[in-house]
């Protein structure tokens, strides 16, 4: 079913502190976004965590995990309970009955509509029984969308509610825009056009032409969220390089030599560490088996290995599962203690482990591995003897002409920047210029109704109010 862990996998962060064990599971959190839609309700019951189980299973198998941003939020994880050494002569295990299952945060700037939507799908049981039956392609080229024309008016209610409240959303959001920008007379319907996970032309009804968007969108974002997060990586890397040279130029010739010696001898600590298992080979799983399951090396066995890392049941290990995999080798690498050891540099190594090991075992790319293809893969020479993996320490992130034009950007950045901030200080000198010739009439007024006053005083006239009323005071 289109649950909302279906779109989950792409969802990373760069934040090493959301990192856990090898057992680790996502789970979302809109903390650090925009509040999006309230939780519907409709007469539609809350469903409990077994049937949640339920949900993720059916949508999972029909829908692939690159069908979710994009766009920076942070992922929260649970750590297993340790496994039991019995657990290796255990063919089937059943998920924990008492356990929630949390909807993991996409990572998408629509992520709340997206998880109503299809909250409100599911309640439909003849949409249910078409998605139990569809394939990716049906998904993916919109025949599905049109069996929306059959769900109960009850459904339509909702779902044309819900894509009210998010074009409100978005207005909203438009509209704070342009408060920051200080810029009117803008047309919010031609601003709406930027958001295509909806259609904007009708936006009181939510037809079948959105339901096809929502899922198009979610894919195309989903699809380029890897290729982003390593661009931004990138600029990241270039930006570390660029501030330690504008740094070094402020020092004198001593202590740049200093600093320089410094840099060298961080980066040969931060190379010295222990070897590192190639990602998804033998070695690197009998490593996870001992050390992080528990359990004995020569019992070592692909498919018990497959099932205890399934963490939620669903038949298939997704990227999020595949990662937590890694943890035993990145802490080989990187120490948070360590102070030439970087955070945001492992998780870049774990992305492009997860990466490395997608491309060799998930033969239909469906951004899911099986059992079946866990399996096949090691059966393969690679896994017994695999090459070496290097490490990012031993990669260019970048090339120098790649640098300079960075810096150029940068450059122009902060050209802009103090354009702008030259521009408002001279806003507020003429403001205050402004404020300081009304605070000296007001004292000119001031010393004029004063001396009116007492002239008044003088000729024996009753003092006169502010509108030119007698003031009578009683005598005592």
């Amino acid at each position: 079913m289109l649950t909302c862990s279906t779109f989950s996998s792409q969802k990373q962060t760069l934040q090493p502190e959301n990192r856990g064990s090898c057992h680790l599971r996502g789970a979302g959190s809109r903390d650090q976004r925009e509040e999006g839609l309230g939780h519907h309700g409709c007469e539609f019951s809350a469903p409990s965590g077994e049937e949640l189980t339920r949900r993720t299973m059916r949508w999972r198998t029909i829908l692939p995990q690159h069908c979710v941003l994009m766009v920076t939020c942070l992922v929260t994880v649970l750590e297993a309970v340790p496994i039991d050494i019995d657990k290796t002569k255990v063919q089937n295990t059943q998920p924990v009955e008492s356990a929630k299952i949390e909807p993991p945060d996409t990572g998408l700037y629509y992520d709340e509509y997206l998880k109503q939507v299809i909250d409100v799908l599911e309640t439909d049981n003849h949409f249910r029984e078409k998605l139990q039956k569809a394939d990716i392609e049906e998904l993916k080229s919109g025949r599905l969308s049109k069996e929306l024309d059959l769900v109960s008016h009850h459904v339509r209610t909702k779902l044309d509610e819900l894509k009210r409240q998010e074009v409100g959303r978005l207005r909203m959001l438009i509209k704070a825009k342009l408060d920051s920008l200080q810029d009117v007379g803008m047309d919010h319907q031609a601003l709406l056009r930027q958001f295509d996970h909806l259609n904007h032309m009708n936006p009181d009804k939510f037809e079948s032409k959105d339901l096809d968007m929502l899922i198009k969108a979610a894919t195309a974002d989903l699809e380029n969220y890897d290729k982003t997060r390593h661009e931004e990586f990138k600029k990241y890397e270039m930006m570390k390089e660029h501030e330690r040279r504008e740094y070094l130029k402020t020092l004198d010739e001593e202590k740049r030599k200093e600093e320089e010696s410094k840099f060298e001898e961080m980066k040969k600590k931060h190379e010295n560490h222990p070897k590192v298992n190639h990602p998804g080979s033998k070695d690197q799983l009998k490593e996870v088996w001992e050390e992080a399951d528990g359990l004995d090396p020569n019992d070592f066995d692909p498919k018990t290995f497959f099932k205890l890392h399934d963490v939620n049941n669903d038949g298939f290990l997704d990227e999020q599962e595949l990662e937590a995999l890694f943890t035993k080798e990145l802490e080989k690498v990187y120490d948070p203690k360590n102070e030439e050891d970087d955070m945001i540099e492992m998780e870049e190594e774990r992305l492009r482990m997860r990466e490395h090991v997608m491309n060799e075992v998930d033969t239909n790319k469906d951004r899911l591995v099986t059992l079946e293809e866990f399996l096949k893969a090691t059966e393969k020479k690679e896994f017994l003897e695999p090459d070496s993996w290097e490490t990012l320490d031993q990669q260019q992130f970048f090339t120098e002409d790649e640098l300079k034009e960075y810096e150029k950007i940068i450059s122009l950045q902060e050209n802009e920047l103090k354009k702008k901030a030259d521009e408002l200080q001279k806003q507020k000198e003429e403001l205050q210029r402004q404020h300081d010739q009304l605070e000296a009439q007001k004292q000119e007024y001031h010393q004029v109704v004063q001396q009116m006053e007492q002239k008044k005083l003088q000729q024996g006239t009753p003092p006169s109010g502010p509108n030119g009323e007698l003031k009578f005071e009683p005598h005592i």
